[in-house]
């Protein structure tokens, strides 16, 4: 504490009570190719059908990795998802009088980096994500001048997107209370989103977004304070589109065509009326068109570019993550991702052609092939089949890998039990929604996949298709070559460095190595209480932080740890005794 000069009284305190905290064991994390959704960018998706309403059903190119996602969330709630798609996919468009030159803005960043060009051919209204799904869309806008122009006729007499305008806003847009505030006129729209072929809500014509008394002012604020220019209406608010050219919308009287520009609009500009002198029902927009998935296949830096995403442990926190249909390269990447993070494991699955309709008795050769290319690891592990199941959304039958489903099964362990416990076996490793595995193996083939470090998926009668294995791929033969040893350390590391943290820039003197002591001891014991180590020591004095190791500003801390085993083998004995034998004779 401070030295004071005079008598007086100084009050402090000092925390004690740092602890060990929980960490989260269960965030899925995975990459593939979607028919929408943001491309590039992190989004945690908690349900099948919040999968759906972001990245749109399965469709024939993209099943594969929409059900590696969906098959995870039918044990968990909590997926970060990455969506990537082939170079050359693009966004559907429309511009002024449905013109418009197709582009590709990826997600929200790429958005607000895009300068849109001011010739005839730049869009008006761009679908918010690349896909051909985009063309589904229909956007209109209309102001005071277009409003008038058909308000006061008779239904009947109004055309289709009169009617939905009308139908869907109760009042004409006019002046806004900041631009009329300014002396400024003309600035409210209305902007309309309709689903015109049907690909979104399963019904053509239905209205998706109607976006009321939106602004042309850069500065327009809604009562709660919140930006109503329409761009950031749009930007912030929309599910499906993105304004492109503003120059279209956002001319004013006194600008002759050029942007109004944050902060001019208090002078008290008069915005021109949209299409007031060349179209007769002063309407703009129309029908998106020319978006595609691409025609280019996905690529292995395609998709490692999409898992990149995950590797900084310090920015996004991960526990499984998931390969999907993965090429084989992007396997060993990931793999190699979650080994350089050592905070979560990756889940891989065989190629397709290995396991589905391979040749007879090649399919166990095809598996430890594979394995042993993508190499050794603790941090990941592989199973030897793909699930063969239905797609209610394309009523059909399908075959997709399993990694979902097994990093699935560990994080309903984690839900169940804790992460240190197998997740594998009848109690905690029974698979959803299978019809079969895409093959069974033999004993013979299980003791081969075991022996080379893959899980074998098993049909048993009476209990379902379950995961009977619990290997990591680690090649070398030690604890962390088992699921739930790897998962117990990530566990233990991860929260006991965080608490470590606290001990960073103190001083390194008896004190501090005690309150460090007294801080993962307890964690350590409540640990072994839920059945996770079966014994523990925590060393941190001056055994191990000698001077040396105090004068290179160093901490150590030596935790050692005796995990918990689960049982592979069972054996048992059944002896048949004669009837004047005594058991007390034998037993033994």
């Amino acid at each position: 504490m401070a030295f004071q000069v005079s008598p007086g009284v100084v009050v402090t305190e000092r925390d004690l009570t740092t602890v060990v905290p929980n960490v989260s064991t269960s965030i899925g994390a995975f990459a593939g190719a979607f028919q929408w959704g943001p491309v590039l960018e992190r989004v945690r998706i908690t349900s099948e059908n919040e999968l759906v309403r972001v990245y749109g059903e399965p469709t024939v190119d993209t099943f594969e990795y929409f059900w590696s996602a969906a098959n995870y969330l039918a044990y968990s709630n909590n997926l970060l998802v990455v969506r990537n798609t082939e170079a050359n996919a693009i966004n559907a468009v429309v511009g002024d009088d449905n013109a418009g030159t197709a582009l590709k803005i990826d997600n929200t960043d790429d958005y607000d980096g895009t300068s849109f060009s001011s010739d005839a051919t730049a869009p008006l209204f761009v679908a918010k994500y690349p896909g051909a799904r985009g063309s589904s869309l229909k956007v209109i806008a209309v102001d005071s001048a277009g409003w008038a122009s058909f308000s006061g006729l008779a239904n009947s007499a109004r055309t289709p997107d009169q009617k939905l305008l009308f139908a869907n806003f109760n009042s004409s847009p006019g002046t806004s209370t900041d631009v009329a505030a300014a002396g400024g006129s003309n600035d409210e729209m209305h902007v309309l989103v309709i689903d015109e072929n049907g690909l979104f809500s399963g019904t053509a014509g239905e209205v998706l977004e109607a976006h009321a008394f939106v602004s042309k002012a850069s500065d327009a604020k809604k009562i709660d304070g919140a930006s109503n220019y329409v761009k950031n209406v749009l930007r912030n608010e929309s599910e499906y589109i993105w304004l492109g050219q503003i120059l279209k919308i956002t001319e004013s009287s006194t600008d002759s065509g050029s942007e109004v520009n944050a902060g001019s609009l208090k002078a008290g500009n008069t915005f021109k009326l949209l299409n007031a002198a060349s179209d007769a029902d002063k309407i703009i927009g129309g029908s998106l068109s020319g978006g595609s998935d691409g025609t280019n296949p996905i690529t292995p830096a395609t998709e490692q570019a999409a898992y990149n995403l995950f590797a900084d442990a310090e920015t996004v926190d991960v526990s499984l993550i998931i390969s999907g249909p993965a090429l084989q390269a992007t396997a060993q990447h990931i793999v190699n991702l979650a080994d350089a993070r050592k905070d979560c494991i990756a889940f891989v699955s065989p190629s397709k052609a290995s396991v589905v309709n391979a040749a007879a008795n090649s399919q166990t050769n095809n598996v430890v092939a594979e394995k042993t290319a993508i190499g050794s690891s603790s941090y990941g592990v592989m199973d030897n089949a793909w699930k063969y199941q239905y797609d209610r959304y394309r009523d059909t039958f399908i075959n997709v890998p399993m990694n979902g489903d097994i990093a699935g099964l560990c994080a309903r362990t984690d839900f169940s039990n804790d992460a240190w416990f197998s997740p594998a076996g009848l109690t905690r490793g029974v698979i959803k929604n299978i019809i079969k595995p895409s093959w069974d193996a033999a004993k013979a083939d299980r003791d081969e996949l075991y022996k080379g470090g893959v899980n074998p998926i098993t049909t048993q009668l009476g209990a379902g298709v379950l995961l009977f294995g619990d290997k990591t791929m680690q090649t070398v033969p030690s604890a962390f070559d088992r699921i739930n040893v790897r998962r117990l350390f990530i566990v233990l590391e991860k929260a006991i460095s965080i608490a470590a943290k606290a001990m960073l820039f103190e001083f390194n003197d008896e004190f501090t190595r005690a309150q460090f002591v007294n801080i993962v001891t307890p964690f350590l014991r409540e640990v072994q209480g839920r059945r996770g180590v079966t014994d523990f020591k925590v060393v941190c004095d001056a055994s191990n932080n000698t001077g040396q190791v105090i004068d290179t500003n160093n901490f150590v801390g030596d935790i050692f740890i005796k995990p918990n085993r689960s049982i592979n083998f069972i054996q048992l004995n059944f002896i048949a005794a004669r009837s004047d034998v005594s058991f007390s004779e034998i037993g033994g």
